[in-house]
């Protein structure tokens, strides 16, 4: 990109849900998000990024950590300087994601034009069910029954009658589970051959990020993927042989940039993809949909959450999603 001054904007939204979403940590009824505009040459890039407890980041840290930025970033918007002056993590999303926007408002090509790939088409999402009683569970599959991929919330005790009623309530859908790290190994082993005679396709982070190395011994009669344990490339290698995919997310890579990088080097290790998110706006979601062109499960389901979404935003025609307009991103 070529250097010049730029003006460097943060604004911290709250957008409510559409319910209560809930999962093995906790519930929330709104998401909280970061945006960051970057203006230069008369025209704005735009990134959002959604600040996440579990990895120690709040509003206040990513803002913080985004504002230490503004004399690099106003001096010479960079995007290769920026991977290395910042650590992976939702702050540095929200600046690469809008670095990439601006270099594709000032040139006047689409970012997968400018990042080489090939133009994006749609994808189709899972639809999160939030983690709730059997009943409540079985009724959120009944009302999402026409959709094709499900992705069921889990806490442990009770997980496989709320499997059981999701199943009984969409027959035909398939089906992926997530844990959040609420299983030990015993919760592992007795479920799983369980589900998959419920044609689970997919567990997701059954055991704590740093007390998983039992997945390495553990038959796995359902593919595994790693999610809090799979942050960047740098991880990967101890991820093989553990688990059978990894879940990336834009929020955990800081960025498109790293997000491209590690679909390619997750494909090397001989990883399956699932490409996630956190529950945030289109504008979150949008260059995500990039990373998950190559994805076997698509988690961009975040607006689908939301009471209302931002305006121009994603289109979504059930749990299929448009690639994203020029007036959002890119």
């Amino acid at each position: 990109m070529t250097r010049s001054t730029a003006t460097l904007g943060i604004a911290v939204e709250t957008w409510p849900l559409a319910g209560r979403f809930t999962i093995s940590r906790g519930s929330k009824t709104e998401a909280r998000v970061v945006v960051v505009t970057i203006e230069a040459d008369g025209v704005r890039g735009h990134g959002e990024c959604v600040p996440y407890a579990r990895y120690g980041e709040s509003i206040e840290s990513v803002t913080a950590q985004i504002e230490a930025e503004r004399a690099a970033l106003e001096r010479a918007p960079d995007r290769a300087a920026l991977q290395r002056r910042m650590k992976p993590g939702a702050a540095r999303n929200a600046v690469d994601c809008a670095l990439w926007d601006l270099e594709a408002k000032r040139t006047g090509r689409r970012v997968w034009e400018i990042a080489g790939l090939p133009a994006p088409k749609p994808l189709e999402t899972a639809y999160t069910l939030s983690l709730g009683s059997t009943g409540e569970m079985g009724a959120a599959a009944r009302a999402a029954a026409d959709r094709p991929l499900l992705k069921l919330k889990l806490s442990g005790p009770g997980d496989l009658e709320r499997v059981r009623a999701v199943r009984e309530g969409a027959p035909k859908a398939r089906l992926v589970v997530d844990a959040n790290e609420a299983w030990t190994p015993a919760i592992f082993t007795e479920l799983s051959p369980a589900l998959r005679e419920l044609r689970v396709e997919l567990i997701e982070q059954p055991l704590p990020a740093g007390a998983d190395e039992a997945l390495a011994s553990l038959p796995h009669p359902v593919p595994v993927c790693a999610d809090e344990s799979c942050h960047d490339r740098a991880g990967l290698k101890g991820l093989v042989g553990r688990y059978d995919a990894v879940n990336i997310k834009l929020d955990k890579t800081g960025g498109l940039t790293e997000a491209l990088a590690m679909v390619a080097a997750a494909q090397e290790a001989g990883l399956a993809i699932m490409v996630g998110c956190m529950v945030g706006t289109s504008l979150s979601m949008a260059p995500a949909l990039l990373a998950g062109q190559s994805a076997r499960w698509v988690d961009l389901d975040g607006p689908l959450l939301l009471a209302k979404d931002r305006v121009p935003g994603l289109a979504y025609h059930g749990s299929r999603v448009d690639p994203p307009p020029a007036a959002l991103w890119g």
